[in-house]
């Protein structure tokens, strides 16, 4: 299993698992909640933090912005989408904030001119969400933008002839590519864990997973199995008005989740079975002599 550099650190084999806090949508179109929840991810430990980015008019149709929904942006889903939509004055804030915490930050582009947009922030990598793996026209465009920094390619809602596709589109240098059930939340007998074992064996490139569901145990099952990423959606409250709140981590449950993965990693040791050193003295005391 190869590993792949980003910024100064490895991920792959034998490197620390990668651990993204998706902030996504979750700030509700609020900048002072954005900052509070990348306040929470570095206090956590994460490794990272990311956005979605998308220009409205491009990723959506006219009849379907023009579709009624109530929210606290207006009475339709454009009015929606514009107002969970931060422009260059709110990431150039997150940015700033990012960098004085000491927490990189990156975002999930579903357009070319999101593309565009974010890779004037300087990223250290760039996301492929599940929504978008089947846009080969966007696996190009960001493979070309990205250059030799990491992506993040998420593989919900999509078959395995579709991931197959994918991977011969966008190509698999520097590319982590993420088991995921696009679910929001995720029931358990829909995340087919096993699912990391099959990409790794198959593609021999460095596998994460980014999970939807409610609780914290497959994750932390997801590393066992081989994930070198982990990516959760956070809020400050699971009760909070959104889409995807109910399928995110709280800040208590995400200080569980990052100790809980790296008592994992620990405990997986080496592949070598040998004899502890603590072992020794209860050998000696309970083991039969000439046994």
């Amino acid at each position: 299993m190869t590993r792949i550099k980003l910024s100064n650190r490895f991920i792959g084999d034998q490197a620390p698992c990668f651990l993204v806090a998706e902030i996504g949508i979750n700030h509700n179109g609020s900048l002072d909640l954005a900052k509070a929840l990348i306040d929470v991810a570095q206090k956590a430990g994460c490794d990272a933090v990311k956005f979605q980015k998308r220009t409205v008019e491009v990723v959506y149709t006219p009849e379907e912005l023009a579709k009624p929904r109530e929210s606290p942006f207006g009475t339709t889903n454009g009015d929606l989408k514009r107002g969970l939509e931060f422009g260059a004055k709110e990431f150039a804030a997150i940015d700033a904030h990012c960098k004085a915490r000491g927490i990189p930050w990156f975002a999930s582009c579903w357009d070319e001119g999101s593309v565009d947009f974010i890779d004037g922030f300087g990223v250290p990598c760039y996301k492929i969400a599940s929504a978008s793996m089947t846009d080969d026209a966007l696996l190009r465009y960001t493979r070309a933008k990205a250059g030799d920094r990491p992506i993040f390619m998420a593989t919900g809602m999509s078959t395995q002839a579709q991931v197959d596709h994918a991977l011969a589109v966008i190509g698999n240098q520097n590319l982590v590519l993420m088991h995921t059930c696009s679910v929001y939340p995720s029931a358990y007998n829909e995340l087919n864990l096993s699912v990391i074992t099959t990409f790794r064996n198959r593609y021999q490139i460095p596998i994460g997973y980014s999970g939807h569901e409610s609780g914290l145990a497959t994750s932390v099952a997801a590393v066992a199995l081989g994930a070198c990423v982990v990516e959760r959606h956070i809020t400050l409250d699971r009760a909070m008005w959104g889409s995807d709140q109910a399928a995110s981590v709280g800040p208590s449950g995400l200080n569980q989740l990052v100790r809980d993965i790296r008592l994992v990693e620990t405990a997986m040791g080496s592949p070598e079975k040998r004899l502890m050193d603590r072992e020794i003295p209860i050998l000696q005391k309970l083991r039969r002599k000439g046994a």
